[in-house]
């Protein structure tokens, strides 16, 4: 992989839907171990997964991955932790503001 250059792959994978009243979630599993670097893209492959009220759904399916660049992964590590941060500047309050 180059400084500017990307690369495609296909992975198999499990995806799972939950829509039930303690979890509302959807997960992607690599079923061959694949691992997503920073900066990576990640595309499941197939029409969409619809889970009804109460039920988790769970689906074989294949992901394309397109790779970040080396140059792609270097900005995404130095200014990812600036995006957490900015997850974390607010928080919950039963106070009523006035």
């Amino acid at each position: 992989m180059g400084l500017f250059t990307r690369e495609k792959e296909t992975a198999p994978c499990t995806v799972t839907i939950s829509h039930r009243f303690e979890e509302l979630s959807a997960h992607v599993r690599f079923d061959d171990g694949t691992i997503v670097h920073p900066g990576d893209t990640v595309r499941v492959q197939g029409p969409e997964i619809m889970a009804a009220f109460g039920e988790c759904v769970e689906e074989k399916r294949t992901a394309t991955i397109l790779r970040a660049s080396k140059l792609e992964q270097l900005w995404t590590r130095a200014t990812g932790d600036f995006e957490f941060m900015e997850l974390c500047e607010f928080s919950f309050s039963e106070e009523v503001m006035s």
